[in-house]
């Protein structure tokens, strides 16, 4: 076990590195912790970490690497993420606003399941972490490596998530920091969506180049 762990401190920085960086679960994430209770916010965050382990999986399995040599595959992922993102996206911007008031008698107020589930899908069908997960199980982690250390490790990233997404919501529901953002009101949710509308475009952007691509190297 002494052996793995240069390797596990490796997986451990670059993981770090790459969940800190802004993306989709970030947005996400301060969204339901500004709009949200504690609770729901909490409950996204440990959705986030448990759809690391549908990534986990299939790159145990060998599929990730499979759908990442596959065109087809991989642009579905792709416009399915995309997608996702943008009926996200479609929900912020119709927002009425007042959104970082929580009030539980609110009738948008989101149920548990509900909240977990948002979480767990962003992250889930985030195609950059399919990206993530294959080059990490197939170029910093050795293929010596027994099977029962990688899915440690796997498990521990997903750990380390959903801590990291929960010190995030926990951060954005203090009522001091939800009060900065009262001002912005449904300007908040309009500059959420708008983000959530990018990241999507970039996915189907990048979708479309990719396949555009393809016939011509195959020239």
């Amino acid at each position: 076990m002494e052996s793995y762990w240069a390797e596990f401190l490796t997986v451990a920085i670059v993981h770090l590195l790459a969940v800190a960086s802004p993306g989709p679960d970030f947005a996400i994430m301060v969204r339901q912790a500004l709009c949200q209770s504690r609770r729901n916010a909490l409950l996204t965050a440990v959705g986030i970490g448990a759809g690391i382990l549908v990534h986990v999986t299939y790159s145990l399995l060998g599929i990730g690497l499979l759908i990442q040599q596959s065109l087809i595959l991989f642009s579905v992922l792709k416009v399915v993420g995309a997608l996702y993102l943008t009926w996200i996206a479609i929900q912020c911007l119709r927002s009425r606003g007042g959104g970082v008031h929580v009030d539980t008698s609110n009738a948008q107020r989101q149920s548990g399941p509900a909240a977990f589930r948002l979480g767990f899908l962003t992250n889930a069908l985030n195609p950059k972490a399919t990206l993530f997960f294959v080059s990490l199980f197939s170029v910093l982690i050795s293929p010596e490596t027994p099977t029962a250390i990688q899915a440690a490790y796997g498990v521990y990233i997903a750990l380390a998530t959903g801590i990291w997404f929960t010190l995030v919501a926990t951060f954005f529901t203090l009522p001091r920091v939800r009060r900065g953002f009262n001002r912005f009101g449904i300007w908040l949710d309009r500059m959420m969506g708008g983000i959530l509308l990018l990241l999507a475009g970039q996915l189907l952007f990048s979708t479309v180049a990719g396949a555009s691509e393809a016939p011509a190297a195959g020239k």
